[in-house]
């Protein structure tokens, strides 16, 4: 027996109830993401912020811990949008730990206290030497362990210049540590004695860049040069040396006292290099003229002190 076609007006109505009909709620897991949130208003819920400065603490982010309240009392009165605000909290939290990295470097570089690039008297050089220590002073010599390597006289202002462009890096952010060649052949000869040479050396290796000074002023033993070429070898391309010296290569064979160790290492001192030779009168010479000069003209000489 064949089935009766439903007629058009009850298939209308069929589809009328499909459509009409609302589709059930989804069924949510308790203590879901979802199931927190307000049928009503979509919402977050409320957070304790009671507890935001411990947090921040646990974070340790002490800077926006320090100024969160009076910069949401700020943005509050200007009106700032939500990304603004947090864009200034984050610029004083970023601003803060740059200048205290830049102390930190300071304070690890050993550098002579005072020698700074502003108080220095450039006009003392020649230009040419002027415009190489504008262009080493953004530190991209570091980037390619570029070596700087500094001759002059006694007194001619090489230590005062290999300090205040460690002084310069050191407040861009790059590690610099500053010593005398005599100390530091001293360090790495106690090293040696203690089987601790290669720490040692690896110790010297996290600074970006090594200001070796006086190299060649105080004469050393064979064994105190040997553990120098060391070091000097194992930085080869790996770190920039600044070095400064009152006596040609030609005549470094006075200090590595052997003539194959003085010729490597002048090699890998000066395959990656920049080399400024200071032909100039002596600093604490014209000083110690100009002060006698200023005592001999002064009213006080000529007249003879008074009782």
């Amino acid at each position: 027996m064949k089935k009766k076609k439903p007629s058009a007006t009850q298939t209308a109505d069929t589809k009328s109830t499909l459509v009409s009909t609302p589709p059930a709620p989804r069924q949510t897991a308790p203590g879901s993401p979802a199931a927190s949130l307000s049928p009503a208003t979509n919402s977050l819920p409320a957070i304790d912020t009671a507890k935001l400065d411990e947090q921040l603490q646990e974070l340790r982010l002490p800077t926006i811990r320090e100024h969160h309240a009076q910069t949401a009392d700020h943005a509050a009165r200007e009106h700032w949008t939500h990304t603004r605000f947090l864009a200034e909290l984050t610029d004083r939290e970023c601003q803060t730990r740059i200048q205290n990295r830049v102390l930190r470097l300071l304070r690890n570089s050993r550098l002579l206290p005072g020698k700074t690039w502003n108080q220095f008297q450039w006009k003392r050089l020649p230009l040419h030497v002027v415009r190489q220590f504008e262009t080493l002073r953004c530190g991209s010599f570091l980037d390619h362990q570029t070596n700087i390597l500094v001759f002059g006289n006694p007194g001619s202002g090489k230590t005062n210049l290999l300090c205040l462009l460690g002084d310069e890096l050191a407040r861009q952010g790059r590690s610099v540590l500053f010593t005398t060649c005599q100390l530091l052949v001293q360090d790495l000869l106690k090293a040696k004695r203690d089987l601790n040479l290669a720490r040692s050396i690896r110790s010297l290796a996290k600074f970006e860049a090594l200001i070796i000074d006086d190299l060649g002023y105080v004469q050393q033993s064979r064994e105190e040069m040997e553990v120098l070429f060391t070091l000097l070898a194992e930085r080869y391309e790996r770190g920039s040396v600044l070095l400064s010296s009152n006596l040609p290569f030609s005549q470094w064979e006075q200090i590595f006292k052997d003539p194959m160790t003085t010729a490597a290492a002048i090699d890998r001192l000066i395959h990656h290099s920049v080399v400024i030779e200071l032909n100039i009168p002596s600093f604490r010479l014209d000083a110690a003229k100009e002060n006698r000069k200023s005592k001999a003209d002064s009213p006080t000489s000529k007249t003879g002190s008074t009782s």
